[in-house]
């Protein structure tokens, strides 16, 4: 392991990474359950689903450790998941067969464009104020989603978020969850995240034996089972190419594929640029260490996901979560994509880890995360505002992709106009101009 990983030149050990890998797993663990449960609403079946999940995230992590060796775990990505189910099957009335083509074909444009370095080019041209940025932003988005999930922020029809009643279980389960990971992490305890999640695991499970129609109510629940197994031949290679060669909705069927690649490969981008920062994985012009490889297996990933039945597949800012455990290699990754494939067959207990167990781990790796904000350079308004709306845009908008999009849009814009009224130039490279020009015109075509 020391020889293919390299684990001293990284500053780690097997211990390490195996703590890190399990953590990644854990924060990441509701996919299992989250995925299926929207994916279903499209007609396919739970069961079936919660396999392929497990199988597309598991074999997909463990490449990511092994081609590339580093700490990324991938699945099936939230918001993407729901576009495909409640957008693109629902609403649009497309079938979810046809849905998955456009997944698929995504997948392979991504292949084709990782394998000519086109991405990994991107991923080194943003500026590395913004890299920063990005990593702060990523910060407050998954301790945004922390707070949701652990019921503290909750939705309010007047200021469309606002704080929640702190006298709930949920809460009560993830105020207890911080302050164990904050003891623990104190006392450089190894594993203080991990160790979080499981106290706040036995907490909830404890109320739900004790209440269990208290507990339903807040969505806590005691696993079902141990051992479950679903087949994924209802679902796994069920392609269907009709809408490309139907005049009529091919343009329906392109415009779909072209929302998952655009969104896709921002998401991915920033989160790759994001988790590396963290890590103090960039190089010395901080760029992303073997960032081709990682885009590569995010593209295999896709493209073998949308073959055995799931949507989109893309890299975790959870990762983030085993980094901040000292993760550094791809043996993190390895640990984390075993236990999804062992999760295929213990989905129940996994299942039942609620959403308010992970919360105390995802808000305070966002502390950690967004301690970068201290290394922008606010001093230069050409780089301190884009750096600013991508920071405050991403948890806005709740998409990492979004955040990117307006933060390198704005940096573009302003520093062009600055070449021009100042005589102080900044050189700009052509590739941020290409970005910012399609994004542009996405605006134009699409409002966003």
């Amino acid at each position: 392991m020391e020889k293919y990983f390299k684990l001293k030149e990284n500053g780690t050990d097997i211990r390490k990474e195996v703590v890190a890998g399990i953590t990644t797993f854990l924060t990441m663990a509701y996919i299992i359950a989250v995925n299926p449960t929207i994916l279903s609403a499209t007609g396919m079946p739970a069961g079936a689903l919660v396999t392929s999940t497990c199988l597309a995230a598991g074999l997909t992590t463990i490449l990511m450790g092994v081609y590339a060796n580093l700490p990324f775990a991938l699945a099936s990505g939230m918001g993407l998941n729901a576009f495909f189910a409640f957008t693109v099957v629902v609403k649009y009335g497309v079938p979810w067969q046809v849905g998955l083509t456009a997944v698929f074909v995504e997948g392979i444009i991504f292949i084709i464009l990782s394998l000519t370095n086109v991405r990994e080019l991107v991923v080194n041209t943003i500026p590395m104020n913004l890299k920063l940025a990005v990593t702060a932003g990523i910060g407050l988005f998954i301790t945004f989603i922390g707070f949701v999930d652990s019921g503290m922020v909750v939705k309010n029809e007047a200021t469309l978020v606002s704080m929640g009643n702190f006298v709930t279980p949920t809460v009560l389960v993830a105020v207890i969850g911080i302050i164990v990971i904050v003891i623990l992490s104190k006392k450089n305890v190894k594993g203080a995240l991990l160790w979080g999640i499981t106290a706040s695991t036995a907490i909830a499970w404890i109320y739900a034996l004790i209440n269990p129609e208290g507990a339903a109510y807040y969505k806590i629940f005691l696993p079902s089972g141990i051992f479950k197994f679903e087949s994924i031949s209802s679902i796994a290679f069920k392609l269907d190419f009709s809408y490309i060669t139907d005049p009529e909705k091919i343009w329906l069927f392109i415009s779909i594929m072209f929302t998952f690649l655009f969104v896709d490969f921002f998401d991915t981008v920033g989160t790759l640029v994001g988790v590396a920062s963290k890590a103090d994985m960039l190089d010395s012009e901080g760029r992303v260490p073997r960032a081709g490889k990682a885009l590569l297996t995010d593209a295999i990933g896709t493209t073998f996901g949308a073959l055995i039945g799931v949507s989109t597949v893309t890299t975790y800012v959870e990762s983030s979560a085993g980094v901040a455990e000292g993760g550094r290699t791809g043996l993190t990754s390895v640990v984390t994509g075993i236990l999804f494939l062992l999760a295929m067959f213990f989905s129940p207990l996994f299942i039942a880890i609620p959403a308010c167990a992970t919360a105390p781990a995802l808000i305070v790796v966002g502390f950690f995360m967004i301690g970068n904000i201290v290394k922008i350079d606010f001093s230069d308004f050409t780089e301190g505002v884009p750096a600013f709306l991508t920071i405050a845009l991403m948890p806005l908008t709740y998409s990492i992709g979004d955040g990117l999009t307006v933060g390198i849009l704005s940096y573009v814009i302003l520093n062009l106009l600055n070449n021009i009224f100042s005589k102080e130039k900044k050189k700009v490279s052509a590739v941020m101009i290409v970005l910012a020009i399609i994004f542009i015109v996405k605006i134009v075509l699409t409002g966003m």
